[in-house]
């Protein structure tokens, strides 16, 4: 055995070094896919439908005439809220099962 307990360090250091970029790579292409998907959600029996990407940008918005009560446009703005949340909270919950996957669980900041 070698002074210190280890053998072949530099090897193994290389070898780990690979792995990380190939990690790396993958989280990178992974959260492109991630930025490009769509998610969905509707509220008040999908009178309101909300629809946003995986950047978390609100990309549609679609309001039945039927709903609009210029009398209660308080109503309308929580269904409003109310399907844009649960969207952003399927983007969410997607990003991080996907990097999830290729982190092992690791909590690493920024990428989700």
């Amino acid at each position: 055995m070698a002074k210190g307990g280890f053998r072949g360090g530099a090897p193994n250091m290389n070898n780990m070094m690979k792995q990380v970029k190939k990690m790396q790579e993958e989280m990178e292409k992974a959260q492109a896919e991630i930025e490009e998907r769509e998610f969905e959600s509707t509220s008040g029996g999908g009178v309101v439908k909300a629809t946003v990407n995986g950047k978390r940008e609100v990309v549609a918005l679609k309001i039945d005439p039927d709903v609009i009560d210029p009398e209660d446009s308080e109503m309308l703005e929580d269904l409003v809220i109310a399907a844009i949340n649960d969207a952003m909270n399927k983007a969410v919950d997607y990003s991080g099962e996907t990097m999830g996957k290729l982190t092992g669980g690791l909590n690493i900041p920024g990428l989700m």
